[in-house]
């Protein structure tokens, strides 16, 4: 059985989604990152992975973190490590098997893509979902590699193909089945379909879901 895991920051002003406050402001950009994690959530509920597991930044304490894992499929833990690589394998070397582990940045991901991901690792060591700017919104792996999470530029369009050079040299066999984009970016908010941003920015920032 393979899991899935998702990593979030918790929809707090000026904490989430800075890169989107130009175009939001803080209150906005919290907003959005709200309805992202419910919609991350959402799609990972539908794949029908498990175990679920959420991973919350800075902590477990958020009003709409503690809503969200509420009916008892998902396991609320605090993200831990000095930067996203670390995290992340904080992450991996916590589970029992194979790991899908999104974030919850990538508005086109499905039940379905998640599941031919997870189908992946029925025969390969790793499943990555490369996003357009150069990074990916999936990783996947039968089990920890450390040297996939040190020496990476992260957040930078460096990070798949420095993942692609360490994989090689490191002998592992993986696949790539789609190519998706994040909304990290002010323009990336023209790719949602519409209506869809001003029902995001309704999105509450506390207990309801």
């Amino acid at each position: 059985m393979v899991a899935l895991a998702i990593m979030a920051k918790a929809p707090v002003p000026g904490f989430c989604k800075t890169r989107l406050m130009p175009a939001l402001g803080a209150e906005g950009a919290a907003r959005l990152q709200a309805w992202l994690l419910q919609h991350s959530l959402a799609v990972a509920r539908a794949s029908g992975l498990r175990p679920l597991q959420l991973w919350a930044a800075p902590d477990i304490e958020h009003p709409l973190f503690q809503a969200l894992a509420r009916p008892g499929d998902v396991r609320l833990q605090a993200q831990f490590g000095h930067d996203l690589g670390m995290r992340m394998l904080y992450v991996f070397t916590r589970a029992q098997g194979p790991l899908l582990l999104i974030g919850t940045d990538c508005p086109p991901l499905t039940p379905a893509l998640l599941l031919e991901c997870a189908a992946c690792l029925e025969t390969h060591d790793a499943v990555f979902l490369p996003a357009e700017d150069g990074g990916y919104a999936l990783i996947g792996l039968q089990q920890p590699q450390p040297e996939l999470f040190v020496g990476i530029d992260w957040s930078t369009e460096r990070v798949m193909a420095q993942t692609r050079e360490r994989l090689t040299a490191l002998g592992l066999r993986w696949q790539e089945p789609a190519v998706v984009w994040d909304l990290d970016r002010p323009e990336d908010l023209q790719r949602l379909p519409p209506g869809l941003l001003t029902a995001a920015l309704e999105s509450p920032l506390e207990t309801e879901c």
